[in-house]
């Protein structure tokens, strides 16, 4: 059991709420509340959520335009004792947020990261997509530039993986559009937006049934999104029938495995790596 005490010279990373403010962990209101410093993307915002929960900690404003800078700055601070807690606009930090490198630099000091798990809209989305979760990859925010987003989208096109993306506002049309261009009318996709709030929705189709349902519904095109999409599906294994394995047994007589394995695949007009599997079987046995 992890005590809610905190402890000097650690860095804790914590977890906010993506809209619904009772998801704030307990934990996560104790740390905040008892460490030396909060180090915050937007102070203003930062501040809201404290107040909220009467949180009367110091804020350090720590954002992608000035964390490199700022970093050598908050590990003498923390090696000389002060805690402090990372924490984003929304959700967990490092995540399409800031952060990165003062975790790395504080890892490479030897100092103590401790991090208070909580709301992440990626993993949110994915929960309730009923697309596969088992493997899946986050993509992030794509590039702003449609020659640019349209050539990673072609990099990752034949990825097996379920893919999650993030997207603003004035984006998502672009966005959804090229992703039909890419992948394809047929492939399954999730868009959610507003998880956790009032308007959240989320909503299932293939590409194009999601675009047909975006330009039907401006009021649908507000708010932050999560786009989960389902990956290539893997073709199914070609199993080796009675005729196969009878060529197979006679060629592996007059030949080695790899070199029968590629007469039969020619012959029957199959994957050469199953016939060689099925001779490296029949070899063991």
């Amino acid at each position: 059991m992890i005590s809610n005490q905190t402890k000097a010279g650690v860095l804790y990373i914590v977890a906010t709420p993506i809209g619904n403010l009772d998801d704030l962990s307990p934990r996560a209101v104790s740390t905040l509340g008892k460490v030396d410093l909060v180090l915050a993307e937007d102070t203003r915002h930062s501040r809201k959520l404290l107040s909220h929960f009467g949180i009367k900690t110091s804020l350090f404003s720590l954002h992608e335009h000035n964390e490199k800078s700022k970093c050598d700055r908050l590990i003498n601070r923390l090696e000389q004792g002060k805690s402090m807690a990372l924490i984003s606009d929304a959700g967990t930090p490092l995540i399409s947020d800031p952060g990165f490198p003062l975790v790395s630099q504080a890892r490479r000091t030897g100092l103590e990261v401790v991090p208070l798990p909580g709301p992440c809209a990626a993993i949110a989305a994915l929960s309730v997509s009923g697309i596969g979760a088992d493997r899946f990859v986050f993509e992030g925010f794509l590039p702003a530039k449609p020659g640019r987003r349209r050539r990673r989208l072609e990099a990752i096109a034949g990825e097996e993986r379920t893919l999650i993306f993030y997207e603003s506002v004035h984006r998502i049309e672009a966005m959804m559009a090229d992703l039909e261009a890419v992948f394809g009318l047929q492939r399954q996709a999730v868009v959610a937006r507003e998880l956790t709030k009032m308007f959240e929705t989320v909503k299932a189709g293939t590409l194009a049934e999601l675009n047909q349902w975006l330009r039907a519904s401006p009021q649908q095109v507000r708010g932050e999104f999560v786009v989960v999409v389902e990956g290539v599906p893997q073709p199914e294994k070609t199993s080796l029938d009675g005729e196969d394995c009878r060529i197979m047994g006679l060629l592996l007589e007059l030949l080695p495995p790899g070199k029968a394995a590629e007469a039969a695949a020619k012959i029957r007009n199959k994957p050469r790596k199953i016939f060689y599997q099925w001779a490296l079987e029949a070899r063991d046995h």
